[in-house]
């Protein structure tokens, strides 16, 4: 069974590797890139070893009951016209934080791009092939496959949306935190804070 997420405020590097070293590595580590964050508070990281569940523990997913349904854009639905570039799928209860970010897979209100059903050829984070899209796609594409294309698609435009994700660099098991970490240490040298 996998791990839930954890979602702690650090707001110096201390703070960070005391939390790394107490609670273990995790293989990702989420935060925000920007000020004020979104769907974040300040200084907030998300630890988890599943990329979906880090993901839908930012998006708030089972909190707001959210889930992957039949868009009013919906082909069958001969009553309105499909805007192009929509694909009929949406996510109800969409984070409303959301509506103002530009991102591939998604416009306003939970509305998804056809790049979600058409994404071909994307891979997860470990490379690993999708499923989806290997071998290709035969036919319409169930609630499960719209949500596993999805969210491939988030984890590569995360840091456009204004967002840190650290993850593991080779073979590693963990999310490469060194690296940050050092700059981190070094601006907080620079501020005084050391």
């Amino acid at each position: 069974m996998t791990e839930p997420c954890v979602r702690q405020v650090l707001p110096n590097v201390t703070d960070f590797k005391m939390f790394w070293k107490e609670k273990g590595s995790f293989k990702y580590a989420l935060t925000s890139n920007e000020f004020p964050p979104v769907l974040l508070e300040p200084e907030e990281w998300i630890f988890g070893n599943d990329i979906n569940l880090l993901l839908k523990e930012l998006m708030q997913f089972d909190q707001n009951k959210m889930t992957f349904v039949q868009s009013p854009f919906n082909p069958k639905n001969k009553n309105i016209l499909r805007p192009a570039g929509l694909s009929p799928w949406k996510i109800n209860h969409f984070p409303e934080q959301w509506n103002m970010i530009v991102c591939d897979a998604f416009v306003p209100e939970g509305h998804l791009t056809c790049l979600v059903t058409e994404a071909r050829g994307l891979k997860d984070l470990e490379g690993q092939a999708n499923p989806l899209t290997d071998p290709p796609l035969a036919g319409e594409m169930d609630k499960q496959d719209v949500e596993k294309a999805f969210f491939i698609l988030l984890e590569k435009h995360i840091e456009k949306m204004g967002y840190l994700l650290l993850k593991p660099l080779g073979k590693s098991k963990y999310a490469s935190t060194r690296e940050y970490l050092l700059e981190w240490e070094e601006d907080e040298k620079e501020a005084g804070l050391l």
